[in-house]
């Protein structure tokens, strides 16, 4: 048995469990529960493309579909019904924009006899950028990378894009007259549906006054028109959000298509088949990815002391969103860079081998999903003058593992559970 393809195996085994193609049919309404007038298919997110494609395939060829969904440049499918836009991400630009105006004009072209499905997958507060009247997408891609840059939790930054966008933080519902099915693939801790896509049909439980927060809490000096309508939010002159109990939101149904435990659940099986014992630390396990590199390293550490808690052979499989602060000038993403600090925990364990690396097919913005962390990683860096501690201080987990060759290559998976982490300790007498 080959751990490092093992690890591949259980990665690809995670991706699958989350590809539309195969997940969203179950999902989708039939019979009476087809509407009366039409069907209009909107979305964004890496998935979007690949969700389209999905419903396209599935939906009766003698009832009327047609629609628009916004998906990362590269990850488009060619689809019959519905139209698919590129646009930028992770931080937005002019084409997501007119794409969401497009949306939001066709939306608002409904009457309670049609129905609006909306695919909503991760990276679609990004993709569905529609700014709030005064404030320019300059300014919105400006606060979005400043976000991004510091290390914010998703949650907090979509706080922020749902109190400047017209789309986001259930607006979309609100738009419309016809009823809404959204079809959601989550790659949010807890699978929290105001947070996925910033949760353009979800009631929004965040406030101005916690966007603001959110400026403060990471020193963001945001550009003066952004300020100026958070704070006029703030005061009280532009309407929230929708609120939980907005009675919009009765005429809304969200359907789950999947989620990071069910890609875990799935990796879990391929190494269970393969007889190590996998224990799933679960799929909400984020924070910076140093730290998390520090934790899952010391659990590693001691089952390979004193075989305890787990005893070898084991995988231990997590999943969650990490942060990375920008330092350096690395091309590090989240995975990489934690892949890379546990190469650090684990020095000196033998038989450890690890994953990290995105389901969406892209760590950060360069075009690996992540990498693999072999017993023998830092001698062969060492090997070719590598100082594992200085590209990790540089945040360029990418380089050091593509000097390696160990990079994690799948091209655009077209879906997006989060990402996907995974730790096989073997008894040192095994290969």
């Amino acid at each position: 048995m080959d751990p490092r393809a093992l690890l591949e195996q259980a990665f690809r085994a995670a991706v699958g469990a989350a590809d539309p193609l195969q997940a969203l049919a179950a999902y989708l309404p039939s019979g009476r529960d087809l509407p009366a007038g039409r069907t209009l298919a909107v979305g964004a997110g890496k998935a979007a493309a690949s969700m389209a494609l999905a419903l396209e395939r599935h939906w009766p060829a003698e009832a009327a579909l047609s629609g628009l969904v916004v998906t990362r440049y590269a990850h488009g499918l060619p689809c019959r019904r519905i139209e698919v836009v590129e646009a930028g991400h992770p931080v937005p630009d002019e084409a997501g924009e007119r794409a969401a105006s497009r949306i939001a004009a066709l939306a608002a072209d409904l009457g309670p006899d049609d129905l609006l499905v909306a695919l909503v997958s991760g990276g679609g507060s990004s993709l569905l950028a529609l700014p709030v009247p005064g404030v320019p997408m300059a300014d919105l891609r400006a606060v979005t990378g400043a976000l991004l840059a510091c290390g914010a939790p998703i949650q907090e930054i979509n706080v922020v894009r749902k109190h400047l966008s017209r789309i986001q933080g259930g607006r979309l519902a609100a738009l419309t007259r016809a009823r809404v099915l959204a079809l959601v693939i989550s790659d949010v801790a807890g699978d929290e549906l105001s947070a996925i896509a910033s949760g353009p049909c979800a009631p929004d439980p965040s406030t101005y006054a916690d966007a603001l927060a959110v400026l403060r809490r990471w020193d963001i000096e945001a550009p003066p028109a952004v300020a100026a309508h958070l704070g006029r939010g703030l005061a009280g002159e532009i309407d929230e959000t929708p609120k939980p109990g907005d009675p919009v939101f009765a005429r809304v149904e969200h359907r789950m298509v999947a989620t990071a435990h069910d890609a875990l659940r799935a990796a879990a099986g391929v190494f269970e088949a393969a007889g190590i014992r996998p224990v799933v630390l679960g799929d909400t396990i984020t924070g910076e990815a140093r730290d998390v590199a520090q934790v899952l390293g010391a659990i590693a550490r001691e089952i390979a002391r004193r075989d305890s808690p787990f005893a070898r052979p084991v995988a231990l499989i997590s999943g969650g969103e990490c942060t990375v602060t920008v330092r350096g000038r690395g091309r590090g993403g989240r995975c990489t860079e934690f892949l890379l600090a546990l190469a650090r925990e684990l020095e000196g364990v033998p038989a450890a081998w690890a994953i990290a690396a995105d389901t969406d097919g892209i760590d950060g913005v360069e075009d690996n999903a992540g990498a693999l962390l072999m017993p023998d990683s830092l001698a062969r860096a060492a090997a070719l003058g590598l100082d594992a501690r200085r590209r990790l201080d540089d945040n360029d987990g990418h380089g050091f593992f593509a000097a390696l060759g160990d990079l994690v290559v799948t091209g655009p998976t077209r879906t997006n559970v989060n990402d996907f982490r995974a730790i096989v300790l073997m008894p040192p007498d095994r290969p």
